[in-house]
């Protein structure tokens, strides 16, 4: 059994590898006030995707993120998928930036499908926001983003896209940190009423920074930062 000690009568699980959590994550399409919350997110993160704070030259934030790691953690893994799906044809029909190209909608999917395993029904912890941010700035802006810019740039641009796109990768090494640190301190804030309105059922006690997380973000940091050295030095 997968399933931790229930919190307010809702059980909880340790991991998303169960039949008995997806169960739990496709049911989440029966409650309506699920629904509800599902489309107030949806509408936020459309209205935030041009929303941005910036940190330095080139380098920005997308706020947008916030509010899909706290929707995911509240509606699951498969409300999250058809949430995203719908977020993107939205952003794109409302707030078009060029032409519409299909396959970006499983960048949106995957991002949300990632918050969602790591944080849905689980003691959502610092280390578990900081993974889950570390998997889509690695396995989905960079891995599965490259591909999808390369179709697009062949088949919608008629241009050659550089495969191994080192500024982006070092974008993405360098803003990790920040944007994990910044998540922890938004769920921290958000997830206490959120659980008094019967939303999620973990606390935000364990949403504080232990070694091993502040370890990890070092490390990390460290890669960013060679990247940067590296990138800088043979461009």
């Amino acid at each position: 059994m997968q399933k931790t000690a229930s919190a307010g009568g809702k059980a909880l699980y340790r991991t998303p590898f169960s039949r008995a959590y997806w169960a739990q994550a496709a049911s989440e399409f029966k409650d309506l006030r699920v629904l509800l919350f599902a489309a107030l997110m949806i509408a936020l993160r459309v209205a935030l995707k041009s929303v941005s704070i910036p940190i330095a030259a080139n380098l920005r934030i997308n706020v947008a993120f916030f509010i899909n790691a706290f929707g995911a953690m509240v509606f699951g893994p498969v409300v999250a998928i058809a949430a995203a799906a719908v977020s993107d044809t939205l952003g794109c029909l409302l707030f078009p930036t060029g032409v519409y190209f299909f396959p970006f909608i499983f960048i949106e999917i995957a991002g949300s499908l990632i918050f969602a395993l790591f944080l849905y029904r689980t003691e959502v912890t610092a280390l578990k926001v900081t993974l889950s941010r570390f998997c889509i700035d690695f396995f989905v802006n960079i891995v599965l983003n490259t591909p999808v810019m390369w179709l697009y740039y062949q088949m919608v641009l008629g241009k050659n896209y550089v495969l191994f796109d080192a500024l982006r990768i070092v974008k993405n090494l360098v803003m990790f940190p920040l944007e994990s640190v910044l998540l922890v301190l938004f769920l921290r804030v958000v997830i206490p009423p959120a659980q008094k309105l019967g939303y999620v059922y973990s606390g935000a006690d364990q949403l504080h920074f232990t070694k091993k997380n502040v370890v990890f973000l070092i490390v990390m940091a460290a890669a960013g930062v060679a990247a940067v050295a590296l990138y800088v030095a043979f461009k």
